[in-house]
C-alpha cells in the first residue's frame, strides 16, 4: 500500500479563520473517511497555519515542498493563492485550491475544486436583475477577489440593463462600516453586492442592519445583501437579526436533502460536534482530498504531472451532487444554486441548475465578447 504525505495549509486563525476552519475540517473529515475505508493508498496530513499572512503562506509552501511533499490542499483567499503559485511551479508540486474564486487564471500546478465565476457570479447577477432590481451597490475587501468579482458582476449586470451606482473597498480585517452603511442607504440601491471577507463582512452586515433598523427600512425585504461567499458558519458570527434574509450564490448549502449530503453533514457533526454546520468551503476541501486520493491511486505516484493527468475527467458523487474535473481547464463541473439565509443560520435554496455546469474560468463561453450579454447557466425554481 502506497503512503503519501499531503500538505494542508489553511489559516484557521486570523481575519478569515471562521471559514478557513471549515476548510480544514472538511479536509480532515475526508482523510478520516479514507483511512477508515482502507484502499490502495494511505494519506498523512501535514497541517500548517499561516494565520492569514501571505508571506507565511509562501514560507510554509516552500517548507512543505522542500520536505518532499508534492500535493497541498490549501489557501482560501486569492491573494494567498497568487502568493504561493510560483513556489509550486518552481518545485513541481500541485496546489489543490478548494475555494470559489474570480477566475481568469490557468496554472498547470493548480487543481481548482471551488466555483468559477460562471458558476456563482453570473447566476447571481441574473437572479438580482430578474427578481430584485436594476440598481446595485458593490462593496468589497481591497484585493483581487473583490476587484475581479465586482468587475465581472458590473459587466454582466450592465448587459442585463443594470447599473452599479457605486463601489467601495476596505482593507481585509477592517470593521468600521457605519459611514458606508449610511452612504448605501442614501444612494437607494435595490441591493448590495458584497465581496467583503471574514471579520470585515460580519461587521458590515451588523452595521448595515443597524442603520436600516434606525431608519425603519425592512432590509431583508427591500434592501438585501447578496454575496458569493456568505456561508453557514458566518451567519452565526453575524448574529440572528443581521444574518436573516441575505442572498448567497454558491454550489453547496448544508440544507440540501440528498443522501450524499445527509451522510456528509452527519459525519461532519460527529467529527466536529462543537463546530457550526458545514458550508461550501468545507465541501470543496472534502472533495479535493477525495479526488486527490483517487488520482494518487490511479497514477501510482505523487509526481505532479502524473497526478494531474490521473485526475482529468475523474468523477465524484459529492454532497452537492456529481462533480468532475474538466480535462481542459482542471476546474470542476459544479451545480450553481441561489439561496436565502434564514433565522436558523441555514439557507433556503431558491433556484438551482438541473445538472452540473462546465467551468468557464475565462468566461469565453459565457461571454465571448464584452458587447454580448453574458450567459449564465439556467437555474430552475426550487421554492
Amino acid at each position: 500500500m502506497a503512503h503519501y504525505r499531503i500538505g494542508v495549509m489553511f489559516s484557521a486563525n486570523g481575519p478569515y479563520g471562521v471559514v478557513a476552519r471549515t476548510l480544514l475540517n472538511g479536509a480532515l473529515l475526508a482523510f478520516a473517511e479514507l483511512e477508515a475505508a482502507g484502499g490502495p493508498v494511505t494519506l498523512e496530513p501535514v497541517i500548517v497555519d499561516p494565520h492569514g499572512d501571505n508571506a507565511a503562506y509562501r514560507r510554509f509552501s516552500l517548507d512543505l515542498l522542500g520536505s518532499g511533499i508534492r500535493n497541498v490542499i490549501g489557501c482560501y483567499t486569492s491573494s494567498s493563492r497568487k502568493e504561493v503559485i510560483p513556489c509550486f511551479e518552481k518545485h513541481d508540486g500541485l496546489l489543490w485550491y478548494p475555494s470559489h474564486y474570480e477566475g481568469f487564471e490557468s496554472c498547470d500546478n493548480v487543481i481548482y475544486t471551488g466555483a468559477s465565476p460562471n458558476q456563482h457570479v453570473l447566476p447571481l447577477a441574473e437572479y438580482l436583475a430578474a427578481n430584485v432590481g436594476l440598481r446595485g451597490f458593490c462593496i468589497g475587501s481591497n484585493y483581487i477577489w473583490a476587484w475581479e468579482n465586482n468587475r465581472i458582476f458590473r459587466e454582466a449586470f450592465g448587459a442585463m440593463s443594470g447599473t452599479v451606482v457605486a463601489e467601495r473597498y476596505f482593507p481585509v480585517g477592517d470593521t468600521d462600516f457605519e459611514r458606508v452603511a449610511e452612504t448605501i442607504v442614501e444612494q437607494k440601491p435595490d441591493f448590495v453586492f458584497n465581496n467583503l471577507i471574514g471579520t470585515s463582512a460580519y461587521a458590515f452586515f451588523r452595521a448595515f442592519h443597524a442603520v436600516c433598523a434606525r431608519r425603519g427600512i425592512d432590509r431583508a425585504r427591500t434592501l438585501p445583501v447578496a454575496s458569493c461567499t456568505l456561508a453557514e458558519p458566518e451567519l452565526v458570527e453575524i448574529g440572528r437579526d443581521a444574518a436573516e434574509g441575505n442572498l448567497s450564490s454558491s454550489v453547496y448549502f448544508a440544507s440540501l436533502q440528498t443522501p450524499a449530503n445527509l451522510a456528509f453533514t452527519s459525519a461532519y457533526a460527529r467529527m466536529f460536534p462543537d463546530a457550526p454546520i458545514p458550508c461550501a468551503d468545507a465541501e470543496a476541501s472534502y472533495m479535493a482530498v477525495k479526488l486527490l486520493a483517487g488520482a494518487l491511486a490511479r497514477a501510482g505516484t505523487d509526481e505532479a504531472r502524473a497526478v494531474r493527468a490521473a485526475v482529468a475527467g475523474q468523477r465524484l458523487e459529492a454532497p452537492q451532487g456529481e462533480v468532475r474535473i474538466d480535462p481542459d481547464t482542471f476546474h470542476a463541473w459544479l451545480t450553481p444554486r441561489i439561496a436565502r439565509s434564514a433565522a436558523d443560520f441555514q439557507f433556503q435554496v431558491l433556484l438551482e441548475a438541473p445538472h452540473p455546469v462546465a467551468p468557464d474560468p475565462y468566461l469565453v463561453q459565457s461571454s465571448p465578447r464584452l458587447s454580448v450579454p453574458m450567459r449564465p447557466p439556467k437555474l430552475r425554481v426550487v421554492q
